[in-house]
């Protein structure tokens, strides 16, 4: 099976869209201050059927701005698709978090979220597309409302959930993710990203878990995630990721 179209889904890969979520998701693992601004990512995903695809993203970060381009190939289907976005956080008490997202074949979409608190934050957002087809490699339904709430620690430390609710196509979908991060010596880092979903595949109400590891050093970081019923299909979706910071 090839890996789903979604028109109703905006892409999170690499790159970090903020909808709401204050804290680093899985998806981010942005460098810590003072570390290189460009960041390569290259994933292979892995399907219960059909042929794996790859994906490479390249993201450049400039202090609270965000500038990526991806391409998603899968051979044995003969699909593919380019991909580029930009996210920027302005303001400091209230934080806007404004995205854009386009992709070949005529795909377009956006978001905006809005944020408050430093250490405690609570935030929430909303996701449009234009509803052309588009490679959701973050799984996450993003003709959506979100909501999110959690805490940051000055050692880079974090703890905090996001629920996303599609609100457009499929409104019976809804993902809460429940998000650790934890650092380590020699500026190395752990995160996890635990997942919840629950909604329709084939008229049928489903309600698995899934989840998303992420080991970070310096430079390098190293990422496997399971996703269940990848957006909201039969099929389960294993992810494997690797990065460098340069």
């Amino acid at each position: 099976m090839p890996h789903q179209i979604c028109p109703a889904r905006l892409l999170l890969t690499g790159t970090i869209t903020l909808l709401a979520c204050g804290m680093l998701r899985a998806e981010d693992t942005s460098a810590p201050v003072g570390q290189p601004a460009w960041k390569l990512t290259a994933g292979r995903y892995f399907y219960g059927s059909g042929s794996p695809g790859n994906d490479l993203n390249l993201r450049y970060s400039a202090q609270d701005a965000h500038l990526w381009l991806g391409h998603f190939s899968q051979p044995g289907e003969d699909v593919g698709q380019w991909r580029a976005g930009w996210d920027q956080s302005v303001f400091e008490r209230v934080r806007l978090q404004p995205s854009l997202q386009v992709a070949s074949g005529g795909f377009a979409g956006g978001s905006v979220g809005l944020e408050t608190g430093d250490q405690w934050y609570v935030g929430a957002g909303l996701g449009r597309t234009n509803l052309r087809p588009y490679y959701n490699l973050n799984f996450d339904p993003n003709d959506s409302y979100t909501l999110s709430a959690g805490w940051r620690g000055d050692d880079g430390s974090a703890l905090g959930a996001l629920w996303v609710r599609d609100n457009r196509v499929n409104p019976d979908e809804r993902h809460l993710h429940l998000m650790g991060q934890l650092p380590l010596p020699d500026r190395q880092r752990i995160s996890l990203d635990l997942l919840y979903k629950q909604g329709l595949v084939n008229d049928i109400m489903i309600q698995r878990l899934g989840a998303t590891l992420t080991y970070d050093w310096p430079t390098l970081f190293l990422r496997l995630a399971f996703d269940p019923q990848t957006n909201f299909t039969p099929v389960d979706a294993w992810r494997l990721s690797v990065g460098v910071r340069f």
